[in-house]
């Protein structure tokens, strides 16, 4: 994972809201992919767009791939921002 691949990542407007649907908590390819008029191929591609990014845990159970919301590296991206903003975590919001 690399800050120029998650930024890559969250640039796209799909991504960001699979990310949004993520926030509710673990779903399948298939629940996120019903989410979307687009086939199941190209939301398979966003999603490993945003597992290659480092955004998206994948687990496996049975014949099912579910996803999951990594905060860790939003929070890294948040981080980077606040202190190019220039807020320390002294100062808060």
């Amino acid at each position: 994972m690399s800050f120029s691949e998650t930024m890559k990542a969250l640039s796209d407007p799909v991504r960001r809201e699979i990310l949004n649907l993520l926030k509710g908590g673990s779903m399948t390819a298939g629940d996120i992919a019903a989410q979307f008029e687009m086939t199941g191929a190209t939301v398979s591609y966003h999603l490993s767009q945003l597992k290659k990014a480092g955004l998206v845990f994948e687990s496996r159970e049975k014949n099912f791939i579910h996803y999951s919301l990594n905060a860790s590296v939003l929070e890294e991206v948040l981080l980077w921002l606040q202190e190019l903003k220039g807020v320390n975590e002294d100062e808060g919001k």
